[in-house]
């Protein structure tokens, strides 16, 4: 990752090297926008109730073909600390939602939910279907965004790949979709396939965790190159896709 990470920062720019209008006014008026947002301030109290709960927990992890991977008990703080979003990519991701509107909305693990927050605040007006395979995280997800009264989200606890290879995508069509469910290859991949037939002109996908192993660089490298994907934007921590027909094929990487 250390090697990787060197690599970005010797290729990646910021505003001044980006000449689409597209990617530009996405950088200046939302990657680098400094307004405190008073919703910062809800997700930092979520956080902080977090990695504050000393509870313990059942948590079960699957691995590719929906098998149990591991279960075992921890403790929320821990998870929260680990796995959950960061302050820093919290802020952007409510920042990204807010910036483009998506109405209808997709989340590929669901963890303890900050992630969820941050784009529900973003939108208010969207929907949100959440799918997390753990049931004790999804639990506490649900408490959580129901004590911020945000009622957009739709948690659904469920095996991602049972429930996206039965759900019938072709009559779906989604705005927004994160993916921070399962980091390999295969599976990002698979998910990336299942989800295509879901894709508007506008549609934006956020991968987390690219640069995670050679896996993750390997699928991120054969979503760039997928004839349906123009833009794309390399942030180190994710890897953003746009279908727009009107952009020129580019990828870019940007320091945030």
């Amino acid at each position: 990752m250390i090697k990787s990470y060197l690599n970005f920062l010797y290729k990646s720019k910021n505003e001044h090297g980006v000449h689409s209008p597209f990617v530009f006014d996405l950088v200046t008026k939302c990657f680098y926008d400094k307004t405190k947002y008073p919703e910062y301030g809800i997700l930092k109290k979520y956080r902080k109730s977090l990695l504050d709960d000393s509870d313990s927990i059942e948590v079960t992890d699957f691995g590719s073909g929906s098998k149990i991977f591991k279960s075992n008990k921890r403790k929320v703080a821990q998870i929260a600390k680990v796995a959950g979003i960061s302050t820093k990519r919290a802020e952007l991701l409510f920042r990204i939602v807010r910036y483009f509107k998506p109405n209808e909305i997709l989340e590929i693990g669901t963890s303890l939910g900050l992630a969820t927050s941050a784009i529900a605040l973003g939108n208010i007006n969207s929907k949100i279907r959440s799918l997390e395979g753990c049931q004790s995280t999804i639990a506490i997800a649900k408490g959580q965004t129901q004590l911020q009264n945000l009622n957009n989200i739709d948690f659904v606890n469920t095996k991602f790949e049972d429930y996206l290879i039965n759900f019938q995508w072709n009559k779906e069509h989604l705005d927004l979709i994160y993916f921070d469910g399962n980091h390999s290859k295969k599976a990002t991949l698979d998910y990336f396939e299942f989800l295509l037939p879901t894709i508007t002109n506008n549609s934006v996908w956020i991968f987390d965790d690219i640069h995670w192993n050679t896996e993750m660089e390997q699928a991120w490298e054969s979503i760039k190159n997928h004839p349906k994907v123009t833009a794309t934007i390399d942030t180190f921590q994710w890897g953003i896709v746009f279908f727009r027909a009107e952009q020129a094929k580019e990828n870019f990487v940007i320091r945030i």
